[in-house]
């Protein structure tokens, strides 16, 4: 059955899959990162992840809705941690430097099995769709990982804000 589910999996799901593994392969390894790729970054998975609730449940505003509440809940909650360990930012290139991390690894993945897990699962049994908790439960995961992606980028965002201030602050002194 796993044999037939990959035969009839379109091919641009794996050039989707093999594009989200060297993007998040590229982030194990220490690096620069500017403010616009992460922005885009973030933008890009959590419109994947908000593409797969459209996907399986259409417009279904309890499933929008769904989506929105555990994005924002994961979103508030991860803004609470600090900024990982190592991560600086240059003020004079605008760039961050970053340890290596399979954090990001991990959440891409997580979105694309999410999706490719929901597709075959709708495929193979459509009632799915009507069952409360998976109605549930899918767009709220879905909206987990958007969250965490936001909060991420949004917490490099402020490190870059009171980067800038103290830059600022320290050239009027």
């Amino acid at each position: 059955m796993l044999l037939q589910i990959i035969v009839h999996t379109p091919k641009w799901v794996f050039a989707v899959f093999a594009l989200l593994l060297w993007l998040g392969a590229k982030q194990l390894r220490a690096g620069r990162a500017g403010l616009g790729r992460i922005t885009a970054t973030s933008l890009g998975m959590t419109g994947l992840s908000l593409a797969g609730v459209i996907s399986a449940f259409g417009e279904s505003a309890g499933a929008l809705l769904g989506w929105g509440v555990a994005a924002l809940a994961l979103a508030l909650l991860v803004l609470q941690a600090p900024v990982p360990a190592g991560i600086r930012y240059a003020p004079a290139t605008r760039s961050f430097e970053l340890p290596g991390s399979a954090v990001p690894l991990a959440l891409m993945m997580g979105v694309f099995f999410t999706k490719y897990a929901v597709g075959v699962a709708l495929a193979m049994h459509p009632e799915l769709q009507r069952q409360a908790a998976f109605a549930v439960g899918i767009p709220m995961l879905y909206g987990a990982f958007s969250g965490i992606f936001a909060a991420r980028a949004l917490r490099l965002w402020k490190l870059a804000a009171r980067s800038a201030a103290l830059t600022a602050e320290a050239r009027s002194a």
